[in-house]
């Protein structure tokens, strides 16, 4: 599967499915983990030091200046699930207002940030990265404080990580996800203006 339809990753989503490249030959497959991590957005763990550092105004954050540059870093590893299919598929998902990703900014360079999926009640987050401390888990507050604004109560996280449980995400059951999924596309809600 080369580049993927705007309207076919949508739908992929909007079934439980979201894609991911093999990183030695390019190969995109499709998952459905069971379990499925989400996050609460009403319900982020913020440590105390963290909760300074959201409040001191040290990062400034931005949605959706530099999206593709955003993803570019994040494929930035050695091991990489994103390649250049699906960097493409995803610029243009972004390009019709479905993709978008959320940036910490500090002293006018980018720190670090996230990219997703937005459909309705639901955010699917796709990859993150920091080049200074915190600046992904910023970014991170910035993405829950915008969906609680919003009325959008699902972020799916796809895959369970420590860093990511220490902040809140819990595995719920696949059955469980699609249910949660299926009530969050019934809102009639807007990540974006």
């Amino acid at each position: 599967m080369p580049r993927i339809p705007p309207d076919k990753l949508l739908d992929l989503y909007a079934s439980g499915l979201f894609p991911m490249a093999d990183g030695r030959d390019g190969r995109i497959m499709l998952f459905s983990p069971d379990p499925r991590t989400i996050l609460d957005p009403a319900d982020l763990h913020i440590s105390q030091s963290l909760r300074k550092t959201w409040r001191s105004g040290r990062f400034v954050i931005r949605f959706d200046s530099c999206f593709e540059r955003v993803m570019q870093y994040c494929a930035d590893r050695e091991d990489t699930w994103i390649s250049e299919d699906i960097i493409a598929s995803y610029v243009r998902l972004h390009q019709l207002g479905h993709a978008h990703s959320v940036e910490a900014w500090r002293d006018g360079e980018l720190a670090g940030g996230l990219y997703g999926v937005a459909l309705h009640g639901a955010f699917f987050g796709e990859s993150m990265f920091h080049l200074q401390r915190d600046a992904s888990k910023i970014a991170l507050i910035a993405l829950c404080e915008r969906m609680n604004q919003r009325g959008m109560p699902l972020l799916d996280i796809q895959y369970s990580t420590p860093h990511l449980t220490g902040l809140g995400a819990y595995e719920i059951s696949r059955e469980e996800y699609l249910g949660r999924l299926e009530a969050a596309l019934r809102l009639p809600v807007r990540f974006a203006d």
